[in-house]
């Protein structure tokens, strides 16, 4: 497997309770050079427990959502690739991010995108989810576009960011973790707020690529993840 310059980023907001597990499954990890935390406005000990792992981390002084923290990591990054992970992953594990890697590190794919096994049942059953949280992908793929980035809604960054590899066109991975999870926002804060919050993420997501779009995206995609197991 080509060794490749890699850092990791993860916006982290309030998620005490589950980033020491991801934590330890990154930090350390033969092939990842360096662990970003952007503690986000936490109000509890999510920026204590990253900084005991040994990882390095950037507090910002209040909340500013999951794109206003991720462009905090991305202005420390000047080359190499990103390994992008969220906060609250469970049952992930070294092998799981080596998964990850390995198709963009072996050069079958330009970028990789995880398929984990709490994924929607529809993701599922399409082969991508195109609004994961956890991707491999060269740096430079967003270099050219950080200020657009950060002029977009909270939760607009996944979606544009597939913009930016459907206009590449090159093979994207599809990595199934059936072993890994991400809990949703109604486990983490109740029925009411995580119905509210789940709303305000899609429509974050509508406001920056409309649902018609969005549909287009993951045929796209699909496409793109094609080549790449024709590579393979």
């Amino acid at each position: 497997m080509t060794g490749l310059a890699l850092t990791c980023l993860i916006p982290a907001h309030n998620e005490a309770a589950r980033i020491g597990a991801v934590l330890r499954a990154v930090a350390g990890h033969p092939l990842v050079a360096r662990v970003l935390v952007i503690d986000d406005g936490s109000t509890d000990a999510t920026a204590a427990i990253a900084r005991a792992a040994g990882v390095q981390v950037i507090a910002p002084p209040h909340n500013l959502g999951k794109t206003g923290a991720l462009i905090l990591g991305l202005r420390q990054v000047t080359q190499g690739h990103l390994l992008l992970l969220d906060a609250d992953l469970t049952g992930l594990t070294p092998d799981a991010i080596t998964a990850l890697i390995a198709p963009v590190a072996d050069g079958r794919a330009m970028a990789s995108l995880s398929l984990r096994g709490n994924a929607p049942r529809t993701w599922r059953r399409i082969g991508v989810d195109y609004i994961t949280g956890e991707r491999v992908l060269p740096h430079a793929l967003l270099a050219g576009h950080l200020d657009q980035i950060a002029a977009l809604p909270r939760f607009g960054f996944e979606v544009f960011l597939n913009r930016l590899l459907i206009a590449a066109d090159q093979p994207i991975a599809i990595v199934p973790w059936p072993g890994v999870a991400s809990p949703s926002k109604v486990s983490k804060r109740g029925v009411l707020r995580g119905i509210k919050a789940d709303a305000a993420m899609m429509s974050d997501i509508f406001r920056t690529l409309g649902p018609t779009a969005c549909l287009r995206q993951i045929i796209a995609m699909r496409r793109l993840a094609g080549r790449s197991d024709s590579a393979g």
